[in-house]
């Protein structure tokens, strides 16, 4: 997994490094118990069925799942705002982040609680770069020609979210890292999938070019025809699988970690189902 070379030295021994009991609030500035409460109303009022999962995990790790998702829903909003947000935004951001993990936070709430959690739970720095260049290419969609072109994609923008959360969930197997990569590609499938009409007009298309033309859909005009239904059927194929694959992961982490990873892979697998059972109507209301 050349992705991951380099990665040894910032998580140390390779394994995912879950903090101690307890750790939260010891050494704790006011600053960053503050950034913590900023990110927990972040999480309470945007992650919806996702904050419930979080409940389920330590204190510490509750705080730091809430910390990471504030960073990344500010850098998907970042790249939703199609009006108002430019390259120079997004490279504002990545300078912002590169001066937050070197303590230097000013410049928005979530950098506080972004940095404490990092350096706890010994987050490799990467996987949020991976993640803004990830977002950064939705301001400017390049057509998708291959699978390996959306893996690349998905990888920035939720394989990275897994390997991120499967440091605070804690794990000794270093294999759990390449099953957290395959999480998140199962995870982003799925978004593909429902959000395919709303993504298309955003100029989004993230079906690769080379399945399209094999099942005979215009990426101009998407209906529902049978050549449609047959991709759809296809590509949920495709995320179904990597499901499967990334199931052992829940006995990876840490035993206090498994039921919120298991009710995160849920959450997601029964979207998938339910976009199969409607018979991939995902261009009406869903």
């Amino acid at each position: 997994m050349g992705r991951f070379e380099g990665e040894a030295e910032d998580r140390e021994a390779g394994a995912g490094g879950a903090a101690a009991e307890g750790a939260v609030g010891v050494g704790v500035t006011k600053a960053v118990e503050q950034s913590y409460a900023y990110c927990r109303d972040v999480a309470r009022s945007r992650a919806k069925n996702f904050y419930y999962s979080f409940v389920l995990l330590r204190k510490e790790q509750r705080d730091a799942m809430c910390a990471v998702y504030a960073f990344m829903r500010y850098c998907d909003d970042l790249s939703d705002d199609l009006e108002g947000t430019t390259p120079e935004t997004m490279a504002q951001w990545r300078r912002d982040l590169e001066r937050a993990l070197q303590g230097e936070y000013r410049s928005h709430p979530v950098w506080p609680a972004f940095h404490d959690t990092v350096e706890r739970f010994r987050i490799p720095r990467q996987y949020f770069f991976d993640m803004i260049d990830g977002v950064s290419s939705d301001l400017s969609p390049k057509p998708v020609e291959t699978f390996a072109d959306l893996y690349q994609y998905c990888y920035r923008v939720a394989s990275v979210v897994g390997l991120t959360i499967i440091h605070i969930f804690g794990f000794e197997d270093p294999k759990a890292l390449e099953l957290a990569e395959k999480c998140g590609i199962a995870f982003q499938l799925t978004n593909i999938l429902r959000d395919v009409q709303e993504d298309a007009g955003l100029g989004r298309v993230y079906v690769p070019a080379e399945d399209l033309r094999r099942f005979g859909v215009d990426a101009r005009g998407i209906a529902y025809t049978p050549g449609f239904v047959e991709l759809m059927k296809f590509e949920a194929g495709r995320a179904r699988a990597y499901y499967d694959e990334a199931r052992p992961l829940i006995g990876m982490v840490e035993r206090g970690s498994r039921a919120s990873l298991w009710a995160l892979i849920e959450i997601y697998s029964r979207l998938l189902q339910r976009i199969e059972e409607k018979q991939y109507r995902v261009l009406d209301a869903f």
